[in-house]
């Protein structure tokens, strides 16, 4: 868990109805009423400032006008995202045929999440979302900082910008596209968008865009139909509470190799906490060279496996 200094405390509760339903199932809710308002941050600290100005890529994560969340990433020279105590800056822009780019509008919820695969360390921003001054990027108001444990998270290092070919173009179609597939099958690393319904009125609402890893090939495929695994961690249920309000995810794949990016828009058909959750690929989509960002290969003995 993330032990950096703390600021000031959210003076409402740090976790909404859907949240607070699966720590009372799981024995959580107590422990989680008394620390939640410390682990969980209206601003950024020092630590995390630094922590997001270092990175080369981001996740975020966002909900579109039909409440279909998606998550996509930005990348980027270490530097390309100025982080203040209330805000981050990032200067980069989604292609416009990205699946989350039409949801971020001015005014808009978003969820980031800030990775460092060598290091082990993550940590994850929700606020909302506006254009920079220049129209060249975006900036996002802190509601939340928060970190997660270092569970699950393959070590690989960030190599240097290759001269990767140009982005293919995006590829979309109904249910689970072959390449999508094909990636999903490979994958130990995905990334899950969710959200609160629009209409609930609690300041835990908004989208999360959270990692989730295993051993190659953890998500279980039956055609469109996919079984995720819901492995311990610091039960939270920040994702798993909002499919319980609202059950649509956004996955996304990246292959850590090519740079192929997968989204996937899906429908959450069961949840498990401690278990796992059936999803349902209404949508896919899948681009060749979509992040133009080298990778080692991860260990495979290591402790980020499920």
């Amino acid at each position: 868990m993330d032990t950096h200094a703390l600021g000031r405390p959210l003076q409402e509760d740090s976790f909404h109805p859907g949240e607070q339903s699966l720590q009372q199932q799981m024995g959580s809710r107590e422990r989680l009423a008394r620390v939640g308002a410390q682990r969980i941050q209206p601003t950024l600290d020092e630590a995390r400032q630094a922590f997001f100005s270092a990175l080369p890529w981001l996740l975020l994560g966002g909900v579109d006008g039909a409440g279909q969340p998606w998550a996509s990433v930005l990348g980027g020279t270490p530097g390309f995202i100025r982080a203040a105590t209330d805000s981050l800056e990032i200067h980069a822009r989604l292609a416009p045929d990205d699946p989350l780019a039409p949801c971020l509008t001015p005014g808009a919820p978003v969820g980031l999440l800030g990775l460092m695969p060598a290091e082990r360390r993550r940590n994850r921003v929700n606020g909302q979302i506006q254009p920079t001054a220049d129209g060249e990027g975006y900036r996002v108001t802190v509601a939340q900082s928060f970190g997660n444990c270092p569970k699950y998270i393959h070590p690989r290092h960030p190599g240097p910008w290759p001269a990767a070919p140009a982005p293919g173009p995006m590829r979309q179609g109904a249910g689970l596209l072959p390449e999508v597939a094909d990636l999903l099958a490979r994958s130990d690393t995905l990334f899950i968008a969710s959200t609160t319904p629009a209409t609930l009125a609690h300041p835990a609402r908004g989208v999360d865009v959270s990692h989730r890893g295993g051993a190659p090939g953890f998500v279980s495929q039956d055609g469109p139909r996919l079984w995720l695994p819901d492995y311990p961690g610091n039960q939270y249920f920040n994702t798993l509470g909002n499919l319980h309000l609202h059950p649509r995810a956004g996955l996304l794949l990246v292959d850590f190799t090519s740079g192929a990016l997968g989204w996937l828009a899906c429908v959450c058909t069961q949840l498990q906490p401690g278990t796992g959750l059936a999803l349902t690929v209404v949508h896919s989509a899948w681009r060749a060279h979509g992040l133009a960002l080298g990778w080692t290969e991860a260990n495979p003995q290591d402790e980020g496996t499920g």
